[in-house]
């Protein structure tokens, strides 16, 4: 039996998952969570086979939900279910320790497979998806995407600074400090050829990186 953490801030989508999982004989939606912390909560109170995990949760950054849960529990697999698109987020998903990614229009059809794929040490993405992972290691990380360059805390605090907030509040959001927040924007400035936080978030709107 394939125990699953069904984690969504949305209880009416966090129903319908379980609907959709029941139907098959060898799963078990053993526990749910709302937010980042009652994922703690849960995941240290239950053992669990698979952690399903929304990618915007309140309680935490999206990235940093998944990495802070991978580097907690290391053998359980995640999958991360979103509405954020594969192409922009899919390969950072995985970088944060992710063992799949499936975006919540295909979850009808597809979860119960991906579940059993990342339940049994499997990878869940989508030939596209694949396809771009190999192209980034074909071109040495030059090609795709200018964010996909970064790193995920880097992105992290692109998609932040994006959003309007300044070097203290990303370093608040964070727990950070200022310096470090600084650091990380140089970085991400650089990599993006970039020299200002409006190209940034130009960029970040652009390819929906932000709301």
């Amino acid at each position: 039996m394939i125990r699953v953490l069904i984690a969504d801030d949305h209880a009416v989508v966090r129903r319908g998952l379980r609907e959709i999982l029941s139907e098959a004989s060898d799963i078990l939606v053993a526990g749910e969570a709302a937010s980042a912390p009652d994922v703690a909560r849960v995941l240290a109170a239950e053992r669990f086979d698979v952690a399903v995990l929304d990618m915007s949760m309140p309680g935490a950054t999206g990235m940093g939900l998944i990495a802070d849960v991978h580097r907690t529990y290391p053998s359980l697999p995640i999958l991360v279910l979103t509405m954020h698109p594969e192409e922009q987020f899919g390969v950072h998903v995985l970088k944060a320790g992710a063992a799949g990614f499936l975006n919540k229009e295909s979850a009808p059809d597809k979860l119960v497979e991906a579940v059993r794929k990342v339940g049994t040490g499997g990878r869940w993405i989508s030939p596209e998806l694949a396809e771009t992972l190999a192209s980034i290691v074909a071109g040495g990380g030059k090609d795709g995407p200018l964010h996909q360059r970064l790193t995920v805390r880097e992105l992290e605090v692109l998609r932040l600074l994006a959003s309007g907030k300044t070097v203290s509040d990303v370093a608040r959001t964070l727990s950070l400090s200022a310096k470090t927040v600084s650091t990380h924007r140089t970085r991400i400035l650089a990599k993006m050829r970039m020299k200002t936080n409006a190209e940034l978030t130009h960029y970040a709107i652009k390819n929906r990186l932000v709301e």
